[in-house]
């Protein structure tokens, strides 16, 4: 399998060579994202107000990271369960958002959404928070404080270890993946 590097914002063109499995190092500007910093962004796109920071060409991790310990920009920061912004995803995805970074399955809707906009769904590795944190060279709360480990974080990111979960046309690992495994088997 091949490795990618993508540099942020991201573009049409970087993502549709990609493909299932194959794995992505994500370098520049990504944002934090969990259930309830996407409803607020949700909301805002319905009111037609202002975003915190722009969807276009734009990243976002699925994390709520811990506080970070002296000498570091960010805690342990291990990737959530994606599922919980599914019924989220599709119109961030209308509005520019071109990849998300989680851990698990995505739900029919959010793939067909990731197709007609040529977007893609990265796995991030769970249980390796702190070894993840270490790719991340600053962090900065940007908005909702409030919501403490969920606010929103503006993240700088150098070679971000990810794998193509859902790639722009569609195929998913997670169906994919395994029935590979067992052809293989037999």
């Amino acid at each position: 399998m091949k490795t990618w590097s993508l540099q942020t914002p991201l573009q049409d063109m970087d993502l549709t060579p990609l493909h299932i499995g194959e794995t992505v190092l994500v370098s520049g500007v990504i944002y934090t994202a969990r259930d309830a910093a996407h409803k607020k962004i949700v909301e805002k796109i319905l009111k037609h107000e202002e975003l915190p920071f722009s969807l276009q060409g734009g990243v976002l991790f699925f994390v709520g990271p811990t506080p970070s310990p002296p000498g570091y920009s960010i805690g342990s920061s291990g990737p959530t369960t994606s599922g919980r912004m599914d019924e989220y995803s599709p119109l961030l995805l209308d509005h520019g958002l071109k990849a998300m970074i989680g851990k698990g399955p995505r739900n029919e809707k959010v793939i067909q959404s990731i197709v007609t906009n040529k977007a893609i769904y990265l796995i991030a590795v769970g249980g390796i928070g702190a070894l993840l944190s270490k790719k991340i060279l600053n962090s900065s709360v940007i908005a909702y404080p409030e919501l403490g480990a969920e606010a929103i974080r503006k993240l700088v990111v150098r070679e971000f270890p990810t794998i193509v979960g859902v790639d722009t046309y569609g195929r998913d690992l997670y169906k994919e993946g395994p029935a590979s495994y067992l052809r293989e088997l037999e």
